[in-house]
């Protein structure tokens, strides 16, 4: 399943260089995360009542154009591949004609709640894969 968040550039996430901080590109990122987590019916709550929690380990983004204040923009996020404990997802940041602005692969791993140490992904999590 691919989700789609959109979002509209503000004043605030601007840098001295007239265009989106690359850090805020993250956070970007993250919303489309929580987005799809939410879709597949896997709010925060949900882990939890699982005795899990997921962690963010690894993210690889091009960033492939600048993005201006008062854009129009899409966050998406798909699944791209699972394994025992981790999962890769594959997001991206597209304009209103399609055009990528940046993409990343995002490595997270399910954590145990009580433990703080890798778990397998619940199948819960592993259907979407």
């Amino acid at each position: 399943m691919k989700s789609s968040l959109p979002i509209v550039v503000r004043s605030t996430e601007i840098d001295v260089n007239g265009h989106v901080n690359n850090a805020k590109y993250l956070e970007y990122f993250e919303w489309g995360r929580e987005e799809w987590y939410e879709q597949c019916g896997l709010a925060y709550e949900a882990f939890g009542s699982m005795g899990i929690q997921t962690v963010t380990v690894n993210i690889n983004v091009n960033y492939r154009r600048e993005c201006r204040q008062s854009e129009a923009l899409i966050v998406t996020c798909e699944p791209e591949k699972v394994g025992r404990s981790s999962y890769v997802l594959r997001q991206e940041i597209v304009d209103e004609h399609g055009e990528i602005r940046a993409d990343a692969h995002v490595t997270s791993v399910t954590m145990d709640s009580s433990t703080r140490k890798s778990r397998e992904v619940p199948n819960e999590l592993r259907k979407f894969f």
